[in-house]
């Protein structure tokens, strides 16, 4: 089992950038794929980014790739989401999730662990 705590929202202009956090407890993090996803108001939850166990993979959405950069540190117990070039659209709670299937996945009712999640706000 793995406990999942965000970090790092926060209000930002457009084309700014922010770092998001993911501190996982649990001596097993290193064997779990990792992801981001958000939700926006009225909306239903999305995919951002996933990233295999070791780290070696990585996989985004088409609205946030390019821009959006998903990484891990195992040895640390972190997930980050470093996220540049932000728009207005990219507004949304955001949240860190935990799963042991196999790589890649990207529906959230996959996933087995969530964090309570971190606002982001970007103002035009």
């Amino acid at each position: 089992q793995v406990q999942l705590v965000e970090s790092g929202g926060g209000l930002v202009q457009a084309g700014g950038s922010l770092r998001l956090s993911c501190a996982a407890s649990g001596r097993t993090f290193s064997t779990y794929n990792m992801g981001w996803f958000r939700q926006a108001p009225g909306k239903e939850r999305e995919f951002v980014a996933t990233i295999e166990w070791s780290g070696g993979r990585t996989s985004y959405a088409d609205s946030v790739k390019g821009r959006f950069t998903i990484s891990r540190d195992n040895a640390k117990n972190l997930v980050y989401l470093q996220m540049n070039s932000l728009k207005p659209e990219d507004t949304a709670l955001y949240y860190c999730a935990a799963t042991t299937l196999v790589y890649p996945v990207r529906f959230s009712t996959r996933y087995d662990y969530w964090g309570q999640g971190t606002q982001v706000t970007v103002s035009s």
